[in-house]
């Protein structure tokens, strides 16, 4: 008796003893990867220091990914490269030039690093909460993706605004100059 009591409970037991533990949540590559193909103009991807604040707009979702933000924002930039529909529009806080060593170590390291990863690209600069206040308004409309890294040097996020790869700004003026013209 006893034994059928032990075997059955073995048997009760058996999807729990060998059930799968809960599926992980995606790496924040496989994040990146999952959301670009669906990004287009108008997207932002941002790569942020580890103080930036989780925005509350619909359209934002706040990624940790634990890591250097030289390493998150050289794999998005890979990843933007190899796409075949959008190319990065590159924005820094203006604050960050006058960043100093003595208040924030290793900044000069930072900005030689981010000067050598961004020179193909330009780079604008805004005010800080200018930044803020143009992703917080784009999230409403559209999807932005941050990417939180462990960087603490203040005024080091990057914020990447998507454009058609296959559409360059010049062929969008002259659009708007035919279309004024016809108007």
């Amino acid at each position: 008796m006893f034994r059928n009591i032990v075997a059955f409970a073995l048997i009760l037991a058996a999807p729990v003893l060998h059930a799968t533990p809960p599926d992980e949540p995606p790496s924040w590559q496989a994040r990146v990867g999952q959301a670009l193909p669906l990004f287009g103009h108008r997207n932002w991807i941002l790569i942020v220091d580890s103080a930036y604040p989780l925005q509350s707009s619909p359209g934002v979702e706040t990624v940790d990914t634990r890591a250097a933000l030289p390493v998150v924002l050289h794999f998005v930039l890979d990843e933007i490269d190899n796409s075949e529909h959008v190319r990065p529009e590159i924005f820094m806080d203006a604050e960050l030039p006058f960043v100093s060593e003595e208040d924030a170590p290793e900044v000069e390291q930072y900005r030689t690093t981010m000067a050598d990863m961004l020179r193909a690209y330009g780079v604008q600069s805004l005010p800080h909460e200018k930044l803020i206040a143009t992703v917080n308004e784009a999230g409403k409309t559209f999807q932005v993706l941050v990417l939180k890294t462990t960087s603490t040097i203040p005024y080091s996020s990057v914020f990447i605004r998507l454009k058609a790869k296959y559409w360059s700004d010049e062929a969008e003026a002259r659009l708007r100059k035919k279309m004024g013209a016809k108007q």
